[in-house]
C-alpha cells in the first residue's frame, strides 16, 4: 500500500495534502508516515511473534526521536553505533536492555556509558576491542557481554560504499580468525561471549548471501561448542533493501521464514534442539519508503544540453545521491496539464556534485513542489551544514494530523557554538 497517493491530482501524505504541509511548515521538510513505519515494522513482529527473537532497529538510518519512541512502543530493540545514539535511545524512552553496540571504534567514555546503563550486547570488532572492553568492564566492577562480529566474506552485491562483509572491508573479524578470537574472549575475566554476528551490506534484494552468511556462522558456532564456548544468540545484521526504482527486493517476510526454517533444521539435526536466540537489525527497510523529502522549485533554467530545475533542497539535506549516486524517486506535488520536459533537479550548494536527481520528466512551473521519494533512511541523519545550511524540519503525518517532531533550525543557531578570538 502506498502512503504517499495522488488525490485529484494532489499528492497526499496518508490524508494530508503535501501542499499544506509545506504551507504551514515551509520547505525543505522530511515528512514521514506513521503508518508506513508501522507496517514495515510490523513485517518483521508478526513473523517473530512467539519465538525467541528480537527486532533491533538500526538507528542510524533515522534516528528521530519520535521514530525511535514509536518502534521502542511496539517492542523494538535498537542496534547503536555511538554513544549519542545510546542517549537518543534513552531519551526516547527505549529500553536499553533492548540494545546492541555495533561499530568498529568504540571509545572509552562510549564503553563506560553502554556498560553503565547494562545495554544487551556490544558487538565486537577486532581483538584489541575485547582487550579494551575487558579492561573498562574490569575498572567499573562489571562483566561485559559480547557478541563477536564475523566477517563472512560473503558477496553481498551491492554498492562498494554499503558492502561491509568482504575480507576487503573495515568491518569485523575475518572468518578464518574467529575462532582463535572466540578463544580470546573466553578467556577474558571480564567479558563474557554470548553471541555471534554478522552485517554484509546495505540494500540487499536477494537473500541468498544473507542465507550463505548465515550456513557459515551455523558452521561456526558448531565449532565452538565442541571447545566449550556455547553462545545463546546469532544476530544476522540488516541489509534488506527496498525498492527506490523498480528494485524487487525479497519479502521480509519470506526471508525471515527462510532464516527460521534453516535455523530449526539446524537444531534438530545438529544442535540437539538447544534454543537460539536470533536477532535481526532492520534500519532502511523499515524507515526508507516511509518518507519524503519535500522541496520548492526556486528557478527553472533551461540550457543548451541540460535543462535544471533548482529547488531549495540541497546535498547537504540529502547526501545518498551525490554520495552513492543513488536513484532517488521524484514526482510532482501537483500534477500539471502541460507537457512535460526533462530536468536535472539540483540544489543552491556550491558544489557541481550538488543534485538529487538527473534526466527526469517532469512538468514543472518555479514556486511548484517535489517530493524526492524513499528518502525516509539516511536523509536526515547524513544532513550538514554545509554552506552555512540550516538542517530541514521533519514532520511525521498520523491519518489526517501533522506533527512536527524536528523544527527547522535557525540561521543564529549554526554559529551559536562558535567564538571569535579578541586581541
Amino acid at each position: 500500500m502506498s502512503y504517499f497517493p495522488y488525490k485529484n491530482g494532489e499528492l497526499y501524505a496518508e490524508n494530508v495534502a503535501l501542499a499544506d504541509i509545506a504551507k504551514k511548515f515551509g520547505t525543505p521538510t522530511y515528512v514521514y508516515s506513521k503508518a508506513a513505519l508501522l507496517e514495515n515494522f510490523f513485517a518483521y513482529a508478526d513473523i517473530c511473534k512467539g519465538r525467541d527473537a528480537l527486532i533491533c532497529y538500526a538507528m542510524k538510518a533515522n534516528s528521530n526521536l519520535a521514530v525511535l519512541n514509536l518502534l521502542a512502543r511496539h517492542g523494538a530493540g535498537f542496534d547503536l553505533v555511538s554513544g549519542g545514539e545510546l542517549l537518543r535511545v534513552l531519551a526516547a524512552g527505549g529500553d536499553p536492555a533492548k540494545c546492541i553496540f555495533s561499530g568498529v571504534g568504540k571509545s572509552r567514555d562510549e564503553i563506560r556509558l553502554a556498560l553503565s546503563h547494562d545495554i544487551l550486547c556490544f558487538n565486537v570488532e577486532s581483538v584489541a576491542e575485547l582487550h579494551r572492553l575487558n579492561e573498562v568492564a574490569g575498572e567499573m566492577g562489571k562483566v561485559a557481554p559480547v557478541s563477536l562480529r564475523v566477517n563472512p566474506n560473503v558477496d553481498a552485491k551491492t554498492h562498494p560504499y554499503i558492502a561491509t562483509g568482504l575480507k576487503a572491508n573495515k568491518f569485523g573479524v575475518d572468518f578464518e580468525d574467529a575462532l582463535e578470537t572466540f578463544r580470546t574472549g573466553s578467556k577474558l575475566p571480564h567479558l563474557d561471549v554470548i553471541g555471534i554476528d554478522c552485517h554484509i551490506g546495505s540494500q540487499l534484494l536477494d537473500d541468498a548471501p544473507l542465507l550463505e552468511a548465515l550456513d557459515k556462522l551455523i558452521e561456526l558456532i558448531d565449532t565452538l561448542a565442541t571447545e566449550d564456548i556455547p553462545l545463546h544468540h546469532i544476530d544476522l545484521g540488516g541489509g534488506l533493501g527496498i525498492t527506490y526504482a523498480d528494485e524487487k527486493p525479497v519479502a521480509v517476510q519470506d526471508y525471515v521464514s527462510r532464516v527460521f526454517a534453516r535455523i530449526a533444521q539446524w537444531r534438530d539435526t545438529n544442535h540437539h534442539g538447544k534454543p537460539i536466540k536470533v536477532i535481526f537489525e532492520p534500519g532502511r527497510s523499515i524507515v526508507g519508503n516511509a518518507g519524503i523529502l519535500l522541496t520548492t522549485i526556486e528557478y527553472v533554467k533551461p540550457g543548451t544540453e541540460k535543462n535544471f530545475c533548482i529547488v531549495d533542497a540541497a546535498m547537504n539535506d540529502l547526501m545518498r545521491p551525490a554520495m552513492y549516486q543513488a536513484w532517488m524517486g521524484v514526482q510532482e506535488v501537483t500534477r500539471r496539464e502541460k507537457p512535460p520536459a526533462t530536468y536535472d533537479v539540483v540544489g543552491p550548494v556550491c558544489e557541481s556534485g550538488d543534485w538529487l536527481a538527473r534526466s527526469r520528466s517532469l512538468a514543472i512551473e518555479p514556486g511548484d513542489l517535489l517530493a524526492i521519494l524513499s528518502a525516509g533512511a539516511y536523509g536526515m541523519t547524513m544532513a550538514s551544514n554545509y554552506n552555512t545550511r540550516g538542517r530541514a524540519a521533519e514532520v511525521m503525518v498520523d491519518g489526517d494530523r501533522v506533527h512536527l517532531i524536528r523544527r527547522r533550525e535557525e540561521q543564529s543557531e549554526l554559529f551559536a557554538l562558535e567564538s571569535i578570538i579578541l586581541d
